[in-house]
């Protein structure tokens, strides 16, 4: 991949990671329950949901599930389906001693954490539209193309863990003003109605929204 080429896709692909989505909500989510090293378990899941896509895309299962009416709209649902379940655990959430939750997280849970990632990143149809309408911007096709996809792929896991990294840095530094259970409760309202709204705006999407 040449340099310049590379450079402005560093730019759509930090576009792409700080846009407000599914993953940057899940990263703040985790953050605000589990702290920053226990959220990067879910982080590492988004960027593994974020490579099955782009693989996807290479091998061009992503243009056929963009044109196959049955199988996006299963996928999209699918991922609607489990915004929608987020918003409700998120709701449901009883507050507490963060410290004694943050002590008793750590004891497990790691591959929930990381499955929670991958099934967000992964049952996000938008994302596959995106890449096929992204990508060949930035794709020599004269060119060998497994070393650019790695490229690619390398360079939006960098920025991706960067900046979901800060989101779930930034959500975990509110543990410390949330002392009361009304605090509490108003931010996991505040995250359900989040991942309700993803879910509604993932339902709204149709074929070819993001070419």
């Amino acid at each position: 991949m040449q340099w310049e080429l590379w450079l402005a896709f560093v730019g759509a692909a930090i576009a792409i990671s700080v846009s407000p989505g599914a993953g940057a909500i899940q990263s703040m989510a985790t953050g605000l329950a589990y702290g920053l090293r226990r959220g990067y378990w879910s982080i590492a899941g988004l960027e593994i949901g974020l490579m099955l896509q782009l693989a996807a895309v290479a091998v061009g299962l992503g243009a056929a599930v963009a044109q196959s009416v049955v199988a996006f709209t299963v996928i999209k649902w699918i991922g609607v389906v489990y915004l929608v379940y987020l918003a409700v655990r998120q709701w449901r959430t009883a507050p507490g001693d963060l410290g004694e939750q943050l002590n008793a997280n750590a004891s497990g849970g790691r591959l929930a954490l990381l499955a929670r990632g991958v099934l967000v990143n992964v049952t996000n149809p938008k994302g596959l539209v995106f890449l096929l309408a992204v990508l060949p911007q930035f794709v020599v096709p004269t060119a060998p193309l497994l070393p650019q996809y790695v490229a690619i792929g390398a360079t939006m896991v960098v920025v991706d863990l960067v900046v979901m990294g800060a989101y779930t840095g930034l959500a975990a530094r509110l543990l410390g003003w949330l002392r009361t259970p009304r605090q509490q409760t108003a931010m996991n309202r505040t995250f359900s109605g989040l991942f309700a709204a993803a879910a509604v705006v993932l339902s709204l999407v149709r074929r070819g929204a993001a070419a």
